[in-house]
């Protein structure tokens, strides 16, 4: 199975589903014994990254846990902990394990394996709906969506919105410009990110409500653990800023605009600041407040706030709201945040 990134060769793409759905596929591997998955496709390794984007074995980890319980449960936590960078050219096992199957609760473990080695583990719980009981007799309540910073209340872009730059109109889900508030503040725990992003096209009815909840978990590990780097206003690309008259310009420009794009402005603003020596995500825990009404092909709102940085790691909160203002989920992430020493000259390969 050397540099094969699939076990088996990748059907074509099923048009009638949505984008996300072809990208999270699993396979079952029945041959090799029970509740045992690998991907169907090549998973994405994002450009610099030590391993595949961590978004994808989340959500190929929750659909073969998912794929696994009764139909009538749905996910409404999972811990997950990254553990080795995953390699986007050798096929992943997801091996599942039925912990319990209770009559509200049912409990699943997954480790995602590659060469044998484990480099992602996975807890998730499933409850059955209605198992909370009848509406009129329970206990809610619910944090609204925020409102900008003049007060008014927060509009999503436009269904037909395709102004996205060309670096980033890529990938199966959409993403508008990153937004930060109390920018000016000298605290960095008073900052906030914010953004609007949904699933493209849309996703399919044979998918159901699983594929939304899917590809919600893949589109929350974005930008999560970057809110540090973006909050403290750290430079992050891979030269130091004095160096951009140096890049060939089509390059130079595409590092202006995506600094720009994840609402960090000019890149002259960054000729002082620390530089970024490494930054891996380490945990990821995802709660699902309603997930009957998680639509994830609709622009959904996301609020990230880091509440602690500090001994080389960083903790951040996610909150992810529907369009109508329903909050859909919560997440927590903590990552390895260190600087560059400084007066050196080139990153050295990371080592946990």
């Amino acid at each position: 199975m050397a540099d094969r990134p699939t076990l088996m060769r990748p059907p074509p793409e099923d048009p009638n589903k949505s984008p996300i759905e072809n990208v999270l596929e699993v396979t079952e591997l029945a041959v090799l014994g029970p509740n045992i998955f690998t991907n169907t496709r090549q998973p994405w390794h994002p450009p610099g990254a030590r391993g595949i984007y961590g978004g994808a074995v989340i959500a190929m980890s929750l659909s073969s846990a998912s794929l696994t319980v009764p139909a009538d449960f749905s996910v409404h936590s999972c811990h997950c902990y990254f553990l080795l960078a995953g390699s986007d050219t050798l096929p992943i096992l997801f091996h599942v394990e039925k912990v319990r199957d209770g009559r509200s609760f049912a409990t699943r473990t997954v480790q995602a394996r590659q060469k044998g080695r484990c480099i992602f583990t996975v807890t998730a719980s499933f409850v059955r709906r209605g198992a909370g009981g009848p509406p009129g007799n329970q206990v809610r309540h619910a944090q609204p969506m925020p409102r900008g910073e003049d007060g008014k209340e927060l509009v999503p872009p436009p269904d037909d919105f395709d102004e996205e730059p060309e670096f980033a109109s890529s990938g199966p889900f959409q993403n508008f410009r990153i937004d930060i508030t109390n920018r000016d503040s000298p605290h960095a725990h008073e900052k906030k990110t914010r953004q609007w992003v949904r699933a493209r096209g849309k996703i399919s009815a044979e998918g159901g409500q699983r594929a939304h909840l899917n590809a919600l978990a893949y589109i929350s590990d974005s930008y999560f653990i970057g809110t540090i780097s973006r909050i403290h206003r750290l430079w992050r690309f891979p030269f130091p800023v004095r160096d951009m008259d140096k890049l060939p310009a089509e390059m130079a420009d595409h590092v202006r605009k995506l600094n720009d794009w994840e609402g960090l402005g000019e890149v002259q603003s960054f000729e002082d600041r620390p530089e970024i020596g490494m930054m891996v995500s380490l945990d990821h825990t995802i709660y699902f407040h309603e997930p009957d009404r998680v639509r994830a092909d609709e622009w959904m709102f996301t609020e990230m706030v880091s509440p602690w940085a500090g001994d080389g790691r960083g903790v951040v909160y996610q909150r992810i709201f529907a369009r109508d203002g329903t909050l859909i989920a919560t997440c927590v992430q903590e990552g390895v945040v260190r600087l560059k020493d400084k007066g050196e000259g080139e990153a050295k390969e990371s080592k946990l």
